[in-house]
């Protein structure tokens, strides 16, 4: 009976830092002109991560990914969304690795992989004539999507250390 209440606990969890981060991906501190934003959205979804582990984390943040584009992601194919959403998002949850830190670096490297890839193939039309569409791909996402993952990092190390000491993990 234990488990099973447990287990409601965790999805209630989930679904409320999902919830969060739905919310926070619409107040956006920076967007570029194709796509792609600075915000706090991957904040709920590491904290998540941290308190749940890896495999609860990865599948909140593919969950999460499914969301944003039943909500109105751009989706141009079903591989386009696949990589732009619950793929790149279930990076987030390999923030739970640890030392943090590594576990940090494959989540963003994770996302910004996904998003250099489907910039590459679905979103060539963009790069200037005669550039190279990987090389363009790379300098749009990697710098965003860097600074979108530091920011995240810290605001959920942050409070990941003050609700460590107030909500302990069952």
């Amino acid at each position: 009976m234990l488990s099973k209440h447990n287990n409601i606990i965790v999805m209630v969890e989930g679904a409320l830092c999902i919830a969060l981060a739905i919310v926070l991906s619409k107040i956006n501190l920076f967007t570029m002109p194709q796509g792609g934003s600075v915000d706090f959205e991957l904040v709920p979804l590491m904290i998540f991560a941290y308190r749940r582990g890896l495999k609860k984390g990865i599948f909140a943040g593919a969950l999460f990914g499914i969301l944003l584009i039943l909500l109105g992601g751009y989706v141009l194919n079903i591989f386009q969304a696949i990589l732009d959403y619950p793929l790149a998002f279930a990076c987030a949850g390999l923030v739970a690795i640890k030392p943090k830190i590594l576990g940090f670096l494959l989540a963003a490297c994770g996302q910004i992989s996904c998003s250099i890839v489907s910039g590459a193939y679905f979103f060539a039309q963009y790069a200037p004539e005669g550039q190279n569409t990987w090389a363009y791909s790379f300098f749009y996402n990697a710098p965003v999507l860097g600074v979108k993952y530091l920011v995240s990092f810290i605001v959920s190390l942050i409070l990941w250390r003050a609700l460590e000491k107030s909500l302990p993990v069952r």
